[in-house]
């Protein structure tokens, strides 16, 4: 079964599509129905399928997880123990915890089975840049 590790660089919070390079792989599998399960290694950021047409969209939901989840530093969260990475550390592995980092998408006709409107992201929850890795694997 297709499978293959995509290597994306975040430059801090926000959210990074990543949909035609699934689409690409799926297309070049060669594969015309299936599942593509995603999957992000990493704990501290998330997978979203999010609307891509208008970038509000995307300004709004940053801006939500942003004031449902402070920085560290934030009086509100004195209450955080793990710190040995930075302010940003401990909110971004509950960001993480409430949102996902596998997704599955149905394949028809060799294509991703998304809506007209709908994105496939990397949602990066830390402030400094990283380096992501997304396994995507073509199940039938």
């Amino acid at each position: 079964m297709p499978q293959t590790i995509l290597s994306l660089s975040t430059r801090g919070q926000g959210l990074y599509e990543f949909t035609d390079q699934a689409d690409a792989f799926v297309h070049q599998s060669g594969r015309e129905e299936g599942l593509l399960t995603v999957f992000v290694r990493h704990t501290s950021c998330s997978l979203l399928i999010q609307e891509n047409a208008d970038p509000d969209v995307q300004t709004d939901l940053l801006s939500f997880f942003r004031r449902l989840v402070p920085p560290a530093s934030d009086p509100s969260m004195g209450w955080v123990v793990h710190r040995a990475e930075g302010p940003d550390d401990m909110p971004a592995h509950i960001k993480a915890a409430l949102t996902q980092v596998s997704i599955g998408i149905p394949v028809a006709r060799g294509r991703l089975v998304l809506g007209t409107w709908q994105g496939l992201y990397l949602f990066e929850h830390r402030d400094r840049p990283h380096r992501r890795e997304i396994v995507l694997h073509l199940g039938s």
